[in-house]
């Protein structure tokens, strides 16, 4: 990992405000260190959450990878028939 910001425990204990309103304002993470090793990273919640979106989304993409490789597919025109009968079923 390559972080720009690295702040050891103590500075998060006693500026908690400070690394806080930083990584709001920047939106770069803040790695915590213990013994000298990043053991936590502060990070901002929309950053946050856009990560877990993109990782969502390539799970869905390397399911549907799967799905190929297994020939688990099924050709356009077979799935609008599909939908069309179900139709005509409702």
């Amino acid at each position: 990992m390559n972080f720009s910001n690295i702040q050891p425990i103590s500075y998060l204990k006693t500026n908690t405000s400070d690394v806080v309103k930083h990584v709001l304002e920047t939106q770069d993470p803040v790695a915590i260190t213990v013994n000298g090793r990043v053991q936590a990273v502060v990070q901002d919640p929309v950053t946050f959450q856009k990560t877990q979106d993109q990782i969502a989304m390539l799970r869905i993409l390397a399911l549907g990878r799967k799905q190929i490789e297994e020939g688990k597919v099924m050709d356009h025109d077979d799935v609008v028939a599909l939908f069309e009968a179900e139709d005509k079923e409702s």
